[in-house]
């Protein structure tokens, strides 16, 4: 599950009012139930999902613990009632399966669950916090990148696909070089159905092109640390800046290698007895940047790739002839890179790639 702009929070300070409010976030109007102390319901009722709709109605309300739910509407909401004075919980999820598989699931009920969940113990909820406005904006020029590469590669896919059923063939090229390099072997049957296709194809790479540019231009003018993280062979800027977006502050890790759990890189856990089987990794956190650390990896490992510490550690990992070894091993260096690029942001070394080596020298 992805939830493209989150994080994991400090632990919460309690309730003081005693007031708990679950809300459950819609489109047109969300669901609210309010607790007392006790337990008992005070309020319920519905608000519209407008900020103008939650300033009134929250901002008459003492200050209060309000929990909602990760979703599309949280990352405003959450910033728009914790500047009214009150307590967000932002539930994960994955750790309310109590109304995700209710068999009564209702907006009404989940409100109410939401409410009880978080008068009990907020960090039953996992909960975890929102990045700021301004990050979230950034990443919004990742996002649209990301949505247009997916758009060309289905457009793409579509053209070989069609001239394939047609008993053709086209050559092999990269996407950005695709329509000035099959158009001619295009069938003269399915030009007329394909042209348009390859012109859009082409009206991506450009604006593909332009988002490259404003990712480059925000790493130097706005996230000089990015630098850091790209003295790393193979690491360039789109991976950088989404790493720095998405952690947004490295001080909230005591440890570099609490990196990798939060960005779903190590192995789900279902230990029973002595029953511990090996499971595939969580692949909790935002799947973008995993996707990218992944991709870092295979260029890491691959004929291109420099020799380095961790190249070298990568390839020892998983030797050849085991079962999933190249993918063992894939996984594990994003893993290892997703730890060392954090080591870098927080420490500002100088990255030397054969440390380990030139000490074994």
């Amino acid at each position: 599950m992805q939830h493209d702009s989150t994080r994991r929070t400090a632990p919460h300070t309690g309730n003081a009012t005693g007031l708990t409010v679950g809300l459950d976030l819609g489109d047109t109007y969300s669901s609210l139930c309010v607790l007392d102390e006790e337990g008992n319901i005070v309020e319920e009722g519905r608000v519209r999902t407008t900020a103008s709709a939650l300033t009134r109605r929250f901002q008459g309300l003492v200050p209060s613990r309000v929990v909602l739910e990760v979703g599309t509407h949280s990352p405003w909401v959450s910033r728009l009632v914790a500047a009214l004075g009150h307590e967000v919980v932002v539930a994960n999820p994955r750790a309310v399966r109590l109304i995700a598989e209710s068999d009564h699931k209702q907006d009404r009920t989940d409100a109410e669950h939401l409410a009880r969940l978080g008068r009990l113990d907020p960090h039953l909820l996992a909960p975890i916090r929102h990045r700021g406005q301004k990050a979230q904006e950034d990443l919004a020029f990742i996002r649209s990148r990301h949505s247009l590469v997916r758009a060309r590669t289905a457009l793409i896919n579509h053209v070989r696909g069609a001239v394939k059923a047609h008993g053709g063939r086209l050559p092999a090229c990269s996407a950005p070089a695709f329509p000035r390099k099959v158009v001619a072997s295009l069938p003269e049957g399915l030009r007329p159905a394909l042209l348009p296709h390859l012109e859009l194809i082409a009206l991506l790479t450009r604006q593909i092109a332009a988002t490259d540019r404003q990712v480059e231009a925000l790493c130097t003018e706005r996230y000089p640390e990015t630098t850091l993280l790209r003295q790393v062979p193979g690491v360039g800027p789109l991976t950088t800046l989404t790493y720095v977006l998405t952690l947004e502050d490295p001080s909230r890790f005591r440890r570099s290698r609490d990196v990798g759990p939060y960005l779903g890189l190590t192995p789900r856990q279902r230990q029973s007895g002595a029953r511990s089987p090996q499971l595939p990794i969580s692949k909790a956190g935002d799947c973008y940047l995993r996707q990218l650390l992944v991709g870092c990896a295979h260029y890491i490992l691959g004929p291109f790739g420099p020799d380095s510490d961790l190249r070298r550690w990568g390839l020892r990992y998983a030797p050849p002839g085991a079962r999933n070894a190249k993918h063992r091993a894939v996984v594990a260096v994003a893993r290892k890179l997703a730890v060392l690029l954090h080591r870098l942001w927080v420490t500002g070394e100088v990255y030397q790639p054969l440390r380990q080596g030139e000490q074994v020298a």
